[in-house]
């Protein structure tokens, strides 16, 4: 598109845009939106089915110039660019409220979660446009009258939110595609305009209403393309990192409100006579503790617009999930620390970093200065200092996921939010993680090493196999058989139930495992330890003990710390405790 016409309609809307900032507030500052020449180009921006749409991870507007002209909207530049904008100022404004709007709606509409992104689009539309036709004097019916004059037919959803729209703005029925001669229609639309006016200030708490409002509409409705033409919300989320979602907030737990039965909106008493709403159930019906399940959790941000895969999903998840309960891994003290000396002098040449540069020793060598010939810098070297360095233990972790234990991807995994949470703390104090998830025989996944690469070990944590017991005792043998008593010292441990056992069967070249236990604990020179969820606890002493139970006790002879945990849920708690402990002993020492 290079025609006059073109040019002249980009400058139009190049001009409005300052104009639609300022009816927002003159202090407003957005990225200048990306004003497409063709459908290709809004393609490429990610705006596909609208017009225009919003981009919460860059704050940026993307507007469709040639699908603006086929809906005969060339003319409303203003109004869409303030609508628009004020999506990124009012509704959602941000990453996480888009996604915490988007959970409130999700639950409001059972069998149909899938409606969410366009219930929460048509939602914030109205209390964006509502307030713009109002107090900033924009022409938004008009933009309405222009969709709904190219359109033919209607729905019963579309038919309902246009009779929102006149309601709100006291327009004459039908005028804008509303109801007219349908009672319960305009009852409904009265409703959802008593919805936007009455929460205005508390959309969040609205949306339900709202939701709970539409939902029998919903289900009349297969698609609607003038409906469609309006998501410009759809994809808001892309790219972006909502945070916080990992957890149920107490209002979420509240049945939805239909707003017939709400007084807020109906002026009635709040002991007036209402059918009786559902009681809610207890939190834990959906998650423990008021924490939101995985699944529930990759629902919403695959509704925001986020496109992850389940173990990306499953990754986030975990990481928020631990992140309130990191705390700093131990660490050894070492002799001496050591601090930087100046040793003299040496000439400092181009492509040296610039800061690098003495610049008193260089003028007073002399007064004109000659880059690479009379500047000079400093050359340090290490001395040892007064206080000892602190060298932070490495931890090998290994993570049973045979079929006695849950999919992380799908509901909480007690094994994977532990070791999260100590990985996690590890790596926030500087040492270096391994991680091992073993299932049955040849079923195992592991980290390169020990790395300090935080997606790559919870990328392993969040797997699952399901399969049989089989411990990789070669994965033990082989960390150690080569490990230098020089280096830094390591921590192993293991989270599994009595399937460890399995650890101390003979590897495939014929080898003890108890003696390939037994060289890793004095090659890592830090102990191990085993969190097992058992059905009872250890008896004190071996006598008279038989199978597994012998074999821990044996291992508990042998220098492994065991903790016995007889639900899973207080593996939480152990990984707390264990990095507190350790650490709290190595302050001490």
């Amino acid at each position: 598109m290079n025609s006059p016409d073109h040019d002249a309609l980009l400058a139009a809307w190049r001009t409005a845009w300052p104009q639609a900032l300022a009816d927002w507030s003159r202090f407003t500052r957005l990225q200048d939106p990306r004003l497409c020449d063709s459908s290709v180009d809004a393609a490429a921006e990610g705006l596909t089915g609208s017009f225009a749409m919003i981009r919460l991870a860059d704050q940026r507007v993307v507007i469709d110039l040639p699908r603006v002209q086929q809906l005969g909207l060339q003319a409303f530049a203003r109004e869409i660019l303030a609508h628009e904008i004020g999506h990124h100022v009012l509704a959602p404004a941000t990453a996480t409220d888009h996604a915490r709007l988007l959970a409130r709606i999700h639950r409001a509409l059972p069998t149909l979660e899938a409606h969410a992104p366009m219930v929460a689009n048509l939602y914030t539309d109205l209390l964006i446009n509502d307030r713009l036709q109002r107090q900033c004097g924009l022409r938004m019916a008009e933009v309405y009258q222009r969709l709904a004059a190219g359109a033919q037919g209607s729905t019963p959803l579309w038919t309902l939110y246009m009779g929102i729209y006149e309601q709100l703005w006291q327009q004459p029925a039908g005028s804008l595609g509303g109801p007219v001669d349908d009672a319960a229609l305009r009852g409904d639309a009265w409703l959802g305009a008593r919805v936007i006016r009455t929460y205005a200030n508390e959309w969040m708490i609205g949306a339900n209403r709202f939701s709970a409002l539409l939902l029998p509409y919903l289900l009349e409705t297969v698609s609607d393309a003038r409906v469609d033409a309006l998501m410009d919300t759809r994809h808001a989320g892309r790219g972006s990192q909502p945070s916080g979602l990992d957890r149920l907030e107490e209002d979420e737990l509240e049945p939805p409100v239909h707003p017939a039965h709400d007084p807020r909106i109906t002026g009635e008493a709040s002991d007036a006579a209402a059918p009786a709403e559902p009681e809610a159930e207890p939190a834990t019906a959906h998650s423990v503790g008021q924490a939101r399940e995985p699944f529930e959790y990759g629902e919403i941000l695959r509704a925001a617009g986020l496109e992850l895969d389940p173990s990306q999903l499953a990754i986030r998840y975990y990481r928020e999930r631990a992140l309130p309960h990191l705390i700093r891994f131990p660490v050894h003290a070492q002799p001496q620390a050591m601090e930087p000396e100046m040793e003299g002098l040496e000439p400092w040449e181009p492509g040296d970093p610039l800061d690098a540069v003495d610049w008193l020793q260089t003028l007073m060598q002399s007064p004109r200065v000659v880059p690479g010939a009379t500047t000079v810098r400093r050359v340090y070297g290490d001395a040892p200092g007064n206080e000892p360095a602190a060298e932070p233990i490495d931890l090998d972790l290994y993570v049973d996921s045979s079929g006695s234990m849950p999919n992380p991807q799908q509901v909480t995994s007690w094994l994977t939010l532990a070791g999260a949470v100590i990985a996690l703390s590890a790596l926030r104090a500087g040492a270096r993680v391994q991680v091992t998830l073993w299932s049955g025989k040849h079923q195992y996944l592991h980290t390169e090493g020990f790395v300090r690469d935080e997606n790559a070990i919870l990328g392993v944590l969040v797997g699952y196999f399901g399969g049989a017991t089989a411990f990789p005792i070669h994965r033990l043998r082989d960390t150690y058989a080569q490990r230098s008593r020089t280096g830094r010292a390591v921590h192993m441990l293991h989270i599994s139930d009595d399937g460890i056992t399995t650890m101390f069967e003979d590897d495939e070249r014929g080898n003890s495992g108890w003696d390939v236990a037994a060289q890793a604990l004095r090659a890592g020179r830090a102990g191990g330890t085993m969190a097992l969820n058992l059905y009872s606890p250890l008896p004190d002493h071996l006598a008279g003990a038989k199978g597994w139970t012998a074999d821990l006790l044996r291992a508990r002879d042998a220098g492994w710390d065991i903790h016995v945990v007889r639900d899973m849920a207080d593996l939480l708690a152990f990984a707390r405790d264990f990095s507190r402990r350790h650490y709290q002993q190595e302050a001490r020492r």
